[in-house]
């Protein structure tokens, strides 16, 4: 029995996430970096360093092509699918958040702003991966040809998590 009518994901290899995994690790090298230039390092320094780095990156990289990213953002992002000025603004917000975690600026605040924006960024994608379609992730901007997948999902879901956790530590 044929299902040509079904749309099915093309595989992909590690060779496609290369650019993806080279950023995480460099991610984690300037946080493990960080945490060994405190002299008490803790869960919160270490999440909030981590936080930091994948903003200021994911940002910088968005703005990079910032017109394609807004583009290929508004393919699955529901807030950016309404508003192309909230589009636009991503990149900026994520560099924002990216500096506070940095500097340790309004952290509460900072948390609630990113748990938001990552609840709302994973549900968009789990919309657009329930569709099965094929299109490409705009985490990284459209530097690199990133799919779409669970990982971004997984991305996202963990910035939430990570947020929620800082939520709990600072109330």
């Amino acid at each position: 029995m044929e299902h040509d009518h079904i749309m099915h994901r093309p595989k992909h290899t590690l060779k496609d996430f290369l650019p993806l995994i080279s950023i995480l690790a460099v991610i984690v090298l300037f946080t493990a970096y960080m945490l060994s230039t405190t002299s008490s390092p803790d869960v919160m320094f270490g999440m909030r360093m981590f936080m930091s780095g994948f903003f200021l990156i994911f940002g910088v990289f968005k703005i990079i092509k910032w017109k394609g990213f807004v583009q290929a953002y508004q393919e699955y992002d529901v807030l950016a699918k309404k508003s192309i000025f909230y589009a636009y603004l991503y990149p900026l917000i994520e560099i924002g958040l990216g500096l506070a975690y940095f500097f340790a600026l309004n952290l509460l605040l900072t948390n609630i702003i990113t748990l938001i924006i990552m609840l709302i960024g994973s549900y968009g994608v789990w919309l657009k991966l329930k569709e099965k379609e094929d299109i490409p992730c705009a985490c990284l901007g459209v530097v690199f040809k990133l799919p779409m997948t669970k990982v971004t999902l997984f991305e996202d879901l963990l910035m939430a998590l990570m947020a929620v956790t800082m939520i709990s530590i600072l109330i």
